[in-house]
């Protein structure tokens, strides 16, 4: 969970979901020292974006490397093994419980925060019965988080929709990141359990991650800026 003197301005994550570092380093600039924190996901990696997310470090940043890792146990611990070594803040797993073991493994006494994903955000009840899961979306988030805390991650990512359930199921004990944050009027696009920025913080999100309504509008700085403050306004 967050400290009390964690700023507004901190507790929010662009998502830079964009095709190349360059473009990325573009909206860096545009945004200065609007935002302190950036999510570097699987397009952005996997058009040279790794090397994108160390300068970042470098440069002062927080990074939250999203990977969503899911393999062999051998292989998840190498591959946190690797990413703690770039100095990123955050990385993901999905929250299998022998995936998280693994991650736990490999990040070893590194300052990389694990972070569980529950239920992506753009799956819904009838998805999970379409992909054979017996559980509706609450249940399995739950037991998940459960399973996360137990085995020593270190927060999750979860629906915002889920995440005043979860904070009352795993107390303040682990960190809350949630995505699907949508701004009054915004459009939700894909996401379909999505809330607005003061809603989520109010219900217990401690980092919230924004992408399109903030690299998608006019003004990306002036976005920013406005979700900041209604990160801050919900702290009062």
């Amino acid at each position: 969970m967050t400290s009390e003197t964690t700023r507004a301005r901190d507790r929010l994550i662009v998502g830079l979901d964009l095709p190349s570092p360059a473009e990325a380093e573009k909206m860096v600039a545009t945004l200065g020292d609007a935002v302190t924190f950036y999510k570097v996901g699987m397009q952005l990696s996997f058009s040279g974006g790794l090397g994108f997310a160390r300068e970042l470090v470098e440069g002062g940043k927080h990074v939250f490397l999203d990977m969503k890792l899911l393999d062999i146990p051998n292989t998840v611990a190498h591959a946190v093994e690797a990413i703690a070594d770039m100095g990123v803040t955050f990385t993901t797993i999905h929250a299998y419980p022998q995936a998280m073991r693994a991650a736990v493994e490999g990040r070893g006494d590194s300052g990389l925060r694990l972070l569980g994903v529950t239920v992506l955000t753009s799956l819904d009840d009838a998805d999970l019965t379409e992909a054979g899961y017996g559980d509706d979306v609450s249940t399995l988030v739950k037991r998940r988080a459960n399973q996360a805390g137990e085995i020593g991650m270190d927060g999750l990512i979860c629906s915002p929709k889920e995440t005043l359930a979860i904070r009352e199921e795993v107390g303040n004990g682990l960190t809350l990141v949630t995505p699907g944050i949508r701004p009054a009027g915004a459009d939700a696009g894909d996401q379909k359990r999505a809330a607005t920025p003061e809603s989520a913080i109010r219900d217990g999100a401690d980092y919230l991650v924004v992408a399109r309504p903030v690299i998608k509008a006019d003004d990306p700085r002036a976005a920013a800026e406005r979700i900041v403050a209604e990160i801050d306004s919900a702290t009062k």
